[in-house]
C-alpha cells in the first residue's frame, strides 16, 4: 500500500511539474537575442535606446531590440517627433514575427512585418 502511495505521489508531483512547464510564461526564443528590427521605410530615421542619445538608423539598417530596452524611433535628427503614433514595444516586434526566427521589418507608415 505504501509502495503505491508513493508512486501516486510522484506521478502527482511530475503532473505538477508538467503543467507549470508547460503553461507558465510562454516560451521566447528572442530573448537571450533579441529581435532585429530592418529599416526598410526608405527613410532615414533616428531613435533613442533606454532614452540615451539619439542616434540615426539609416534605411535598410538593423537594430537589435531586447525585451528589457526601451527604443523610441523619431523621424526627426532632434529626437522629438515620434515616427509611430504608438511607439512599438519588443511585444509589439514579438508579435509580428509569425515565423519565430526574430527578425521583422518596419515598413513606412510605421507598419512593423514580418515579410
Amino acid at each position: 500500500m505504501l509502495r503505491y502511495f508513493a508512486i501516486a505521489l510522484v506521478a502527482f508531483c511530475l503532473v505538477e511539474l508538467f503543467v507549470e512547464t508547460s503553461y507558465g510564461e510562454p516560451s521566447d526564443p528572442c530573448k537571450e537575442k533579441g529581435i532585429v528590427v530592418r529599416n526598410a521605410t526608405m527613410l532615414d530615421l533616428w531613435y533613442k535606446k533606454n532614452d540615451g542619445v539619439c542616434t540615426i538608423w539609416i534605411h535598410e539598417h538593423l537594430l537589435t531590440i531586447k525585451r528589457a530596452e526601451s527604443i523610441k524611433i523619431f523621424s526627426d535628427m532632434n529626437c522629438q517627433t515620434l515616427y509611430c503614433r504608438n511607439n512599438p514595444t519588443y511585444d509589439d516586434y514579438k508579435s509580428a514575427d509569425k515565423d519565430g526566427d526574430c527578425f521583422v521589418n518596419v515598413f513606412p507608415i510605421c507598419r512593423i512585418s514580418d515579410k
